[in-house]
């Protein structure tokens, strides 16, 4: 932990919420609204997120599944994200918004005519702009978490803490 979090508060609460009000609850606020406010299908998003979370090494984004009308994505679903290159587990849709948030991550210079013409023929350009603030959304606020050393004292909604080191 690289903040000192006052005796009986909560670290993500405390350094969001109360350390700089006027920009933690903005970005708490964007942070929600990717989630409260999607149009993409829950495999498409996860893919994209986790793929994002595996980049950042946030273990709090590690061990996170989002949740729509009480369905998730399958366990085993977070490894095909990690093979997204070759995995049987994934429609085209999928693929693409694993390998747009790794390129996202690591190479957003290198997004050519070529990936572009991929991703316009499975994705709206509504649905592009909405994925592109989502990858970056987690890709700020979990390397936010992840660098502070919030990721591994927050507890999941499961009452779970996640794991350091993941």
């Amino acid at each position: 932990m690289k903040i000192d979090i006052p005796e009986g508060k909560d670290a993500i609460e405390y350094v969001w919420g109360e350390m700089v009000p006027g920009i933690g609850m903005a970005a708490t606020k964007f942070s929600l609204a990717v989630y409260a406010h999607t149009t993409l299908g829950l495999r498409e998003f996860e893919a994209a997120r986790l793929r994002i979370a595996q980049i950042n090494g946030c273990a709090f984004c590690l061990d996170w599944r989002t949740e729509r009308d009480g369905e998730q994505v399958e366990e085993s679903f977070a490894d095909a994200v990690s093979e997204w290159r070759t995995t049987g587990a994934f429609d085209d849709r999928t693929r693409l918004a694993a390998e747009y948030a790794e390129r996202y991550a690591l190479d957003h210079h290198g997004l050519d005519d070529a990936f572009w013409t991929r991703m316009t023929a499975h994705y709206s350009q509504l649905e592009i702009v909405e994925l592109t603030m989502c990858l970056g959304s987690w890709l700020a606020f979990g390397r936010l978490n992840h660098v502070l050393g919030l990721d591994t004292v927050c507890a999941l909604p499961s009452g779970r803490t996640p794991a350091p080191g993941r």
